[in-house]
């Protein structure tokens, strides 16, 4: 179907309307619906501010009072007429607060100044006020059925963490306290505070600053709330109709993240029996200690409604409108495809050779049938064509299959001559490419030895302090040399590509150390060695070298960090030597260890060409021997060498 006219045409002709249409409505619906929760988001952050502030603002007018009180001439005059209670519960009326009270340094039964930042401020000579929490008896102690006030019985809330309590009977306190100098110079604190619990006074006053009247859309409502932890201790959110909800506590997740994170809340929530976009604050004590939250929010009923109005409306205008274009969408299509299908099935009976099928348009139909006249004149002329190429195949045949016979033979030929001048050719550069190493380097080479043997006899004695890397190039321009021998005898026998002869691997092992000393000492790693090994081994010294100099660049590359470099060679029981080199770098992962062996294989990437490893098994098989590795990733790696003891004889 996907391959019909008809179907492309409709497509074409639909796809604008009933796909791409949809698909912007619905784009532009999600972009402005996130576009109004951040306008949600970003109005209930400023509602926060308002809240936040007015607290702090009375927090700190609380404190500013009672300094003006405990400066003031009035209470001096009462301090000296000895009417200084009287005083206090006048100016405690006066400022509204639930306790006010004069102490001395000592402060007073369960507020020990040591205790209460708010209180030791005061003895250093600074007013300070803030929220603190008062247990049940502290609130008694300091007015007399403060405690009963304060105590609200807990309400089974959804989403909230669940919890064996049954009433909150802490309290939470707006705690001032200011300096007082007495006539005769002693210092003493005036303390005083106002309760929050069901001060709804408070909480109604936050509300009509935040949400002023038509300050929110018909049918929403703004709340204020405040927190003791988790339980709301004041706050204009209704149970029911005239039951403001004490007592209830707020979701568990709103508290994980205000109280247990510190963290601001600002998203919808579900507040006691509805969703509220809402903003949550913590609110700290004078310990900097998280004690309660502050709550602001609205109710998110009407502007859900709001946009799902809009949803609706949109909807129903897009299938109207698609309704009344699609049918006339499908009548301009159909003056389309009707020719073009009619086209279709001629071309298809003429693909299954019926080549006298014509579509036979008038040719005053437009466009369209301007083609498919073109295509019966095309379909006259291939008819034809066709005639003539029947008869010039049947002559031809018979000459192809004449001339195809004597190609197959000179095709058989002319392989084998080509494979016997690959093979010439092939000869000839190798044997040119032979001759040119041998003599391009066997001559530097030359010049390298002789004017090492000048200068070792030009020092002399003063050779000696080097005479241990002299011993070392002279090793290196012999390997060089075995090289060049390798390459000029490499399809002679294997026993004529160098020699292998007893040596001492610990003693080889060491002259590596000597020749890596600059990259270790670059990358700043520790050697430590243990080379008590006194055995020899048939092995040619330059690949055994080629194997350590290898695993030893190998490990210094592996602790880019720096770290320690082992090397072991010690006699093996049974016969044998084995050599260990091991380092605390990366270490390699396990998907990677088993094809470390295997040619080309890298995890350097560009740094390396893969064949280090795959060469040194090699040249160690060839001895006899063979290589294995241990390794945990982040610990390092270990690879131990076993050469077998010679032959005797």
């Amino acid at each position: 179907m996907l391959r019909s006219v008809r179907v492309r045409l409709l497509v074409i002709a639909l796809l604008p309307m009933l796909v791409l249409l949809p698909l912007l409505l619905g784009g532009t619906m999600w972009r402005w619906s996130d576009k109004v929760d951040g306008l949600l988001v970003s109005k209930v952050t400023g509602d926060l501010t308002i809240a936040d502030q007015y607290l702090a603002r009375l927090v700190d007018t609380s404190g500013e009072q009672l300094d003006a009180v405990a400066q003031s001439v009035r209470f001096r005059t009462a301090l000296a007429s000895g009417q200084a209670q009287d005083f206090l519960e006048q100016e405690r009326l006066r400022l509204g607060l639930d306790f006010l009270y004069l102490a001395g340094p000592e402060g007073r039964a369960g507020f020990d100044p040591a205790d209460w930042p708010v209180l030791r401020r005061a003895l250093d000579g600074q007013w300070h006020s803030a929220v603190d929490i008062f247990a049940a008896p502290q609130l008694d102690a300091l007015a007399p059925g403060l405690a009963a006030r304060a105590a609200i019985s807990l309400v089974p809330t959804e989403a909230a963490v669940p919890t064996d309590r049954t009433a909150e009977t802490r309290g939470m306190v707006i705690h001032s306290a200011a300096p007082v100098t007495l006539p005769d110079g002693q210092l003493r604190l005036l303390a005083g505070g106002k309760l929050l619990n069901r001060n709804l006074d408070f909480i109604d006053t936050i509300n009509a600053l935040v949400y002023r009247e038509q300050g929110l859309p018909e049918g929403s409502q703004g709340t204020a709330t405040l927190f003791l932890e988790d339980v709301r201790i004041s706050t204009n959110v209704r149970l029911f109709e005239n039951v403001r909800a004490l007592g209830t506590r707020v979701s568990a997740a709103v508290r994980a993240q205000v109280l247990g994170q510190g963290q601001i809340w600002l998203d919808r929530a579900f507040v006691v029996n509805d969703w509220y976009i809402s903003a949550y604050e913590p609110i700290l004590d004078s310990r900097g200690e998280r004690v309660g939250m502050l709550y602001v929010g609205f109710l998110e009923t009407p502007f859900r409604q709001a946009r799902q109005e809009l949803v609706l409306s949109l909807t129903a205008a897009f299938l109207l409108i698609a309704a009344l274009s699609v049918p006339i969408f499908l009548r301009w299509a159909g003056r389309i495809f009707r020719p073009l299908e009619a086209m279709t099935r001629t071309i298809a009976r003429v693909e299954q050779g019926d080549l006298t099928a014509r579509n036979a348009q008038p040719r005053d139909g437009g466009e369209i049938a301007q083609v498919a006249a073109h295509l019966d004149d095309l379909l006259d002329q291939l008819q034809e064509r066709d005639r003539q190429l029947r008869h010039w195949g049947e002559s031809l045949e018979a000459k192809v299959e004449e001339r195809t016979r004597d190609l197959r033979e000179a095709n058989r030929r002319l392989e084998q001559t080509t494979e016997r001048l690959v093979i010439s050719e092939k000869l000839a550069a190798v044997g040119e490419i032979t001759a040119s190493v041998a003599h391009e380097i066997n001559n530097p080479v030359a010049v390298i030895q002789g004017n090492l043997d000048v200068a070792r006899m030009t020092l002399g004695e003063h050779a000696k302090p080097v005479g241990e890397e002299f011993r070392l190039i002279d090793d290196q321009v012999y390997r060089i040399g075995v090289i060049v021998s390798k390459l000029l005898q490499f399809a002679r026998p294997e026993e004529y590509s160098g020699a292998s002869s007893l040596i001492s691997p610990a003693k080889v092992m060491a002259d590596c150390l000597v020749l890596t000393r600059h990259q270790i000492e670059q990358a700043m790693v520790e050697v430590e060695t243990d080379l008590p090994s006194q055995r020899q081994v048939r092995m040619s010294r330059t690949e055994l070298q080629q194997v350590l100099v290898n695993l030893i660049r190998n490990a210094v590359q592996a602790m880019p960090g720096g770290g320690t470099l082992r090397l072991e060679a010690r006699d093996a029981e049974g016969g044998g030597v084995l050599m260990a080199v091991e380092d605390s770098g990366t270490g390699i992962p396990k998907d990677v260890l088993g094809r470390i062996f295997d040619p080309f294989f890298t995890t350097k990437q560009a740094r390396g060409t893969g064949l280090g490893l795959s060469i040194s098994q090699q040249l160690l098989s060839r001895a006899g021997g063979q290589i294995t590795v241990r390794s945990e990733p982040g610990q390092g790696s270990r690879f131990e060498i076993f050469l077998p003891e010679p032959e005797q004889g």
